[in-house]
């Protein structure tokens, strides 16, 4: 099972889209790219920034020509480990899916549960988001 997914500069997820994992990653940026087409326009973006592996000259012109994007790919720099700013946000976001027990592992039959339980988990973070600081309550305190 495979997870790609479209979110703002904040983290929040714009279009996700779960397939089998033998699918390679290219063809899974194709199904973002079309379903980005079909669920919304979006006039004020005009740059998305990817990961290495979905560079692909086909993919840069399938964006250009479907939303009228720019397909900016961020590269690794050196050897070893480093936090690479516009990479890093989407990361950060499969990281918070992490926190829910349904989307550690995927469980489910169909991959269309796969995507409506991310919906679900970031609506779950944004309001979370929302609600002001003072009436946070811890998870370990009853009332």
């Amino acid at each position: 099972m495979k997870r790609h997914l479209l979110v703002d500069t904040l983290g929040l997820v714009w279009v996700a889209v779960v397939h089998s994992a033998a699918v390679q990653d290219r063809a899974g940026a194709r199904l973002v790219l079309a379903t980005a087409k079909l669920q919304h326009e979006w006039p004020r973006m005009a740059r998305v920034w990817v990961d290495g592996g979905y560079e692909s000259g086909y993919l840069a012109g399938l964006a250009r020509a479907l939303l009228r994007w720019t397909w900016d790919v961020v590269r690794r720099v050196g050897d070893g480990f480093r936090v690479l700013p516009k990479r890093w946000v989407v990361e950060r976001t499969f990281g918070w899916l992490m926190n829910y027990r349904r989307l550690c592992r995927h469980y489910e039959y169909h991959d269309d549960t796969g995507v409506a339980l991310i919906h679900v988990a970031m609506t779950h973070l944004m309001v979370r988001r929302l609600r002001p600081a003072g009436r946070r309550r811890s998870r370990y305190t009853s009332g």
